[in-house]
């Protein structure tokens, strides 16, 4: 027990960095526990800032900290109070997209601050973009729709689409390339990604 307290003192006194640094090298839930204690009402003000809703907040602020050992050991952190912050207001306009993606975003939007409403248009603007791409893809030659499909979604190079599909090397490149002209040709016809 009083190990415990002297750990638990030892963690208090740690700068962000210093903690951030120590999660790395041991990773321990009293890391995730100060982490918490640090920044846990400041993320529940971000949430309820976007949300609007304590409830709603408070299963947000839950999911961030159950994450949070898994996103501190992939991610490389400078400030963490505000890289805790993207992680909050990220998943808080996930939840908002999730829950009801037509009425909510309307109702969201009247009520969020004016970066948000911003981040959040951007956001809701490329997925109707992404969505119309989709659709073009549909249009291409089956050739064509494979290897872009291959090529640029699945990150695959000219040789391993080649492999993938049995086509010649030469094909591959000219299927997406045509394929890339045809998409813009798509697109063009439907104002899609014209600034």
């Amino acid at each position: 027990m009083l190990l415990g307290l002297f750990y638990k003192k030892r963690l208090k006194a740690l700068s962000d960095e210093d903690l951030i640094e120590a999660y790395a090298q041991n990773p321990s839930s009293k890391i995730i526990g100060e982490i918490f204690e640090r920044y846990g009402k400041m993320l529940f003000g971000v949430n309820l800032k976007y949300l609007k809703n304590k409830e709603n907040a408070e299963d947000i602020l839950m999911q961030t900290f159950e994450k949070l050992p898994f996103k501190l050991a992939k991610s490389e952190v400078a400030n963490l109070r505000n890289w805790l912050y993207t992680m909050a207001k990220n998943d808080c306009l996930q939840f908002i997209r999730k829950k009801n993606p037509t009425q909510e975003i309307a109702n969201t939007l009247m009520v969020l601050p004016s970066e948000a409403k911003a981040e959040l248009e951007a956001v809701y603007l490329l997925e109707a973009k992404l969505s119309q791409l989709e659709k073009a893809i549909g249009f291409l030659k089956s050739e064509q729709k494979v290897c872009i499909d291959l090529f640029y979604l699945k990150k695959m190079s000219y040789d391993e689409v080649a492999i993938q599909t049995g086509f010649e090397l030469k094909k591959v490149k000219s299927f997406i390339q045509n394929g890339k002209r045809n998409l813009k040709l798509i697109l063009a016809e439907k104002d899609v990604f014209k600034p």
